[in-house]
């Protein structure tokens, strides 16, 4: 919805700082967090006074292979994958929007200008995605700089099942993460 701000953090810092910049924004901010992340020792960090600007991704870990781009509790599985990827040596960059309204643009296109291969991770149904309007954008803007398609990992089109087991085969995985990344890479 155009006017909007939203943001996703994943971590304990940029919950504090994105919650303090959405609290001083005169205008409408959504502010969205998966509270599987409450008590998960990947998502602690130490919690500063500083605000965090809307629209500002942040660089998790630097890499030259593949780019992954995620926000919220897709950070961990990103991050998760990029530690499997490395024991078979590709070196994995991981981003983390914070902010999906507005998007950090520049920050997406200058990491797929230098890795030349890009993975969106989310959680959320495939259709009408971040990660499929990320693919358009980086398509429309960085298509030269492309040596493999754009791959969206998100979660499966089917309605979230209530049950344990069926919830977790409809979420993205951490092994999808890593097939993605070898397809990309050609290490299938």
């Amino acid at each position: 919805m155009p006017g909007l701000k939203v943001v996703q953090p994943f971590n304990a810092a940029d919950a504090k700082g994105l919650l303090k910049t959405a609290i001083r924004d005169p205008n409408p901010v959504i502010f969205l967090e998966n509270e599987m992340l409450y008590n998960d020792p990947e998502a602690a960090s130490t919690v500063g006074q500083e605000l965090i600007p809307f629209g500002k991704a942040r660089i998790l870990k630097h890499g030259s292979d593949t780019t992954l781009i995620s926000y919220g509790i897709g950070v961990k599985h990103a991050l998760n994958a990029a530690s499997l990827a490395e024991k078979e040596g590709i070196s994995i960059e991981v981003i983390d929007l914070r902010s999906l309204r507005p998007l950090d643009y520049a920050t997406v296109f200058s990491s797929v200008k230098k890795t030349n291969r890009c993975i969106t991770i989310e959680e959320c149904f495939p259709i009408c995605s971040i990660g499929n309007h990320l693919s358009a954008s980086i398509m429309e803007n960085v298509f030269d700089y492309l040596d493999a398609p754009v791959i969206n990992c998100a979660g499966k089109d089917v309605p979230m099942p209530y049950a344990k087991n069926l919830e977790k085969a409809a979420l993205v995985s951490v092994d999808e993460i890593l097939t993605a990344i070898k397809k990309v890479t050609n290490r299938l």
